[in-house]
């Protein structure tokens, strides 16, 4: 096992602010046009985000007075099959979203990787979202030269998806790493649950449908990682329980501190 620190990000909220700009307008795209009787309002999608994937967003309709209205069968494996079918259209529809390139990247995020991989930390996605949905948003977000140098662990390659620790339990394993030298770039309080319920530590930087969770036990919440250049976004510290102070912006060196002070001492653990 690599005592070598590792970097993982999620994706959506992360990795760019996909969620309202591309998540939602590609649902109510598929739903058009498979005549579904539903179109998701922003303010809906808000409590949508809390389910842990798309498919299993999707599934949140299937009530008896939908199937009854949008003349679905009742048999389960049917309306399985009629679900996939549904999100294997809406990943074609956001993976061209995101081609457009109308989402940026969000602030930090490629910086941080670059810095990291120049150190020899290992770099990974690990996602609930579908594996096309993922690659899409992260090359968008690392770039060519070195999305290559990611892992990407997504959609259904373990049985239960966040809040569950699995995916995080499943790119530790993978990974060969050590999970006390894990440091995870969350955005939702389900992420959060999942990376430390696999006993990793967390940075959370909040996005459009987060900021108002509960964060307890991350070891840093910011607003963004913060990034240089023309384009400056300094990083806007919520909460710092460690005393990181990562001013103007999130540096490798702050996510190296972290993983040393999390092993002490340190924050609740949320249950």
């Amino acid at each position: 096992m690599s005592a070598v620190p590792a970097l993982v990000f999620d994706c959506d909220g992360v990795l760019a602010d996909t969620e309202r700009y591309g998540h939602l307008p590609a649902f109510n795209r598929t739903f058009e046009e498979f005549g579904l009787p539903v179109r998701w309002t922003d303010e809906e999608y808000a409590r949508k985000v809390k389910v842990g994937g798309g498919k299993e967003r999707m599934k949140t309709l299937l009530t008896p007075e939908f199937l009854a209205r949008a003349g679905l069968p009742s048999d389960q494996a049917a309306l399985d099959a009629e679900v996939a079918r549904w999100h294997r259209r809406k990943t074609e529809i956001y993976t061209g979203i995101i081609a457009g390139g109308s989402i940026p990247p969000r602030p930090g995020v490629r910086r941080l990787a670059e810095e990291a991989h120049a150190a020899g930390w290992p770099l990974a996605v690990a996602s609930t979202s579908a594996e096309p949905s993922v690659r899409s948003v992260l090359e968008l977000a690392a770039g060519p030269e070195l999305t290559p140098h990611f892992s990407v662990f997504a959609g259904d390659v373990v049985p239960s998806k966040k809040p569950a620790p699995d995916i995080y339990e499943y790119a530790v394993t993978r990974l060969g790493v050590d999970p006390l030298e894990v440091l995870v770039v969350e955005d939702s309080h389900n992420g959060l649950l999942a990376a430390v319920g696999a006993g990793l530590t967390c940075v959370v930087t909040t996005s459009a449908y987060t900021g108002e969770e509960d964060f307890t036990g991350a070891a840093l919440v910011v607003g963004s990682l913060g990034d240089t250049g023309p384009d400056a976004t300094v990083t806007h510290v919520l909460n710092d329980p460690f005393g990181a102070d990562p001013r103007p912006y999130v540096r490798l060196a702050d996510l190296s501190f972290l993983l040393t002070a999390a092993r002490g001492p340190g924050p609740d653990r949320p249950g």
